[in-house]
């Protein structure tokens, strides 16, 4: 790894000069335009339109410069879909943002002061809530920009089972923002469109605060592992579309499979009668090791998203083994007391990701905060990678394992 130490000075303009065309060796070809000088203006007015005040330029392509050897290297950076890989993933985000931005608000119209109060949760944490509502119309406005003409706009959701009370409401909201964020994680560095992909990683860094700010809400440690993980497209639109009860006929399509519904029996929450809203608590395990863990899971066939008009489906084969996704770990159970729609596994994890022979400090578990569970019929090995081979044996799932 190269790293690049950058003194500024007002003593010359010429060291300034090497500062920047240090950073841009870092940040690649496309980190700076063509610079504005005398001899340039010119032919920055003779050969680019003007670009509009969206993310799009309405004009020729602005040529940019490559510091290192001075020539023109590729076009003004354009912010669109250029695959349909792409589409179908910016797809899948808006509808994410769209029900965050329902949910954040349907929380805040719901509760009255009282009860966020007696979860701990008083003006300043309901203004944070307000203004998390608020970061997802930048979200959705960003996804529907990049999407163009025909992006989806928001859809009418049922929340029914998924909360009663604040407490519930927002560990909801964590569960969901978890999958939220990682979601984007699995596909963000396979998308055609690079230069989509920095903005969309700017979005997804600010769910990733909110996600921690929910836990904090349910009085959990905020960010009990070392790496986030990230899961396939069709993980997250499986956990999200049985909460769209119904959308525009003009919305684009989801592009994704769902998978049959599957349910951790004996987990708790994070938010339980009593927690209080905290910058951090410390908890004892949510699972002990050597605990059995029971699953059930539904059928294939069933319909369910915006308009009950997708159909879950699943790969052919018996359930075998229970594979959790925890940081960068893929770890495969194998299933005991099988019958048709259960099984339960021992939960007993593998040695952590890393032993931490740079701190010195005492290695954690691999398993901890809000962890992804599918049921599958093979084990395939896999890493965050190429997690997406896991789809081609997933009988159920996935569901949120709520390690700690």
């Amino acid at each position: 790894m190269r790293i690049f130490a950058v003194l500024l000075s007002s003593q010359t303009s010429n060291m300034l000069s090497a500062s920047i065309i240090a950073l841009a060796s870092i940040l690649g070809a496309s980190a700076f335009p063509v610079a504005v000088g005398p001899e340039n203006t010119e032919l920055l007015a003779r050969n680019n339109g003007p670009v509009s005040g969206g993310l799009f330029p309405t004009g020729p392509y602005q040529q940019y410069m490559d510091p290192m050897k001075n020539t023109s290297v590729g076009p003004y950076p354009t912010y669109r879909a250029l695959s349909n890989f792409d589409y179908a993933s910016f797809n899948l985000g808006l509808y994410q943002e769209y029900i965050e931005l329902d949910l954040f608000n349907y929380g805040l119209a719901t509760f009255t002061a009282e009860e966020f109060a007696e979860a701990g949760m008083g003006p300043q944490e309901t203004s944070l809530l307000r203004f998390m509502a608020e970061q997802e119309t930048g979200h959705a406005q960003l996804l529907t920009d990049i999407l163009g003409p025909g992006a989806a706009v928001g859809c009418t959701y049922n929340y029914s089972g998924a909360f009663s009370n604040v407490r519930e409401y927002v560990d909801f909201n964590q569960r969901l923002t978890r999958w939220g964020e990682s979601g984007v994680w699995g596909f963000l560095t396979s998308l055609n469109s690079r230069d989509s992909a920095q903005l969309l990683s700017q979005s997804i860094a600010t769910e990733a605060r909110q996600q921690m700010v929910f836990r904090q809400f349910t009085g959990a440690f905020p960010m009990p592992v070392y790496f986030e993980s990230g899961i396939p497209q069709n993980w997250a639109w499986t956990l999200l579309a049985p909460y769209i009860q119904s959308c525009p006929a003009t919305n684009p399509r989801v592009q994704w499979s769902n998978f049959p519904a599957l349910t951790v029996e004996n987990v708790a929450p994070l938010a339980y009668d009593g927690s209080q809203a905290a910058v951090s608590t410390n908890r004892s395990a949510n699972i002990e090791l050597g605990q059995q863990i029971n699953l059930s899971w539904e059928d294939p066939g069933k319909a369910v998203g915006p308009n009950n008009s997708y159909i879950t489906r699943r790969a052919q084969g018996d359930a075998k083994y229970a594979l959790i996704v925890s940081m960068l770990n893929a770890t495969y159970y194998p299933l005991e007391n099988i019958e048709s729609n259960s099984a339960s596994f021992k939960f007993n994890p593998n040695p952590p990701v890393y032993d931490t022979e740079i701190t010195g400090v005492a290695a954690t578990g691999v398993n901890n905060g809000t962890d992804f569970i599918v049921i599958t019929c093979d084990n395939p090995y896999v890493t965050p990678f190429n997690l997406t081979m896991v789809n081609n044996v997933l009988v159920a799932g996935p569901a949120i394992l709520q390690s700690g």
